[in-house]
């Protein structure tokens, strides 16, 4: 009792501690939109079926027609994947990154493609018939980089185990670049008449051109990864 008579507002007795807050639940109204992520898989996996049709095309001069070909209707899927990831960065409210990391991402791994068919079409529009053995060892290591990249599109979503991928793909580069050079001293060696030396390297120009590109992915992908940590 309270020295006018009036109770306490607890009775001494009573020790039922006071209800706990309810706990706050983030909630987001404008939920990051997660389409990106099969989008970007889907242009590196066709990444991969590109530099598979581009191997066969180096060794298989009678199917080199058909090849070109079909590198044609794969650039054409390379492009309309771009577009859709496009009107998806356009259409979406709350991106999961950075709209400028994912422009730059779907561009790059759209150069990619662009290169590897570019390639081919110049092999045909010259006429080369056998092409240096550096040519097959370009086209492997684009292939390595192909792979790589298809592999680590969907961590994207997570953002775990990335720094190997990047990592990977610079060393496949740094090979390229190895490659290209030791390809550029036998081009110039004696071997080839000039008409031919030109021929060969603009070929081996849009070869080095994906492996470059292919870094460039890499770079975003680091870049996107730095950012969200």
């Amino acid at each position: 009792m309270l020295p006018d008579g009036r109770a306490t507002a607890q009775a001494a007795g009573d020790r039922t501690p006071p209800a706990e807050p309810e706990p706050c639940v983030p909630f987001s109204l404008t939920p990051k939109d997660s389409s990106f992520y099969p989008l970007f898989t889907a242009s590196a996996q066709n990444l991969v079926v590109a530099t598979d049709v581009l191997s066969e095309f180096i060794h298989d001069h009678a199917r080199r027609a058909e090849l070109a070909d079909k590198l044609r209707e794969l650039e054409h899927v390379g492009d309309q994947s771009t577009h859709a990831i496009f009107r998806q960065l356009n259409s979406s409210f709350v991106t999961p990154f950075d709209r400028e990391d994912i422009y730059n991402l779907a561009s790059d791994l759209d150069d990619v493609m662009d290169f590897v068919e570019a390639a081919a079409d110049l092999v045909i529009l010259t006429g080369l018939g056998t092409l240096p053995a550096e040519m097959s060892q370009q086209t492997a290591l684009l292939q390595r980089a192909a792979q790589t990249t298809a592999e680590a599109m969907p961590r994207l979503r997570t953002m775990k185990d990335l720094s190997e991928y990047w990592i990977e793909v610079n060393r496949i580069e740094n090979e390229a670049d190895k490659l290209y050079r030791r390809l550029l001293s036998r081009l110039y060696s004696g071997e080839f008449d000039a008409l031919e030396i030109l021929k060969l390297k603009e070929v081996a120009d849009q070869l080095e051109e994906a492996a470059d590109a292919f870094e460039h992915v890499a770079n975003v992908v680091e870049t996107i990864t730095v950012k969200e940590s």
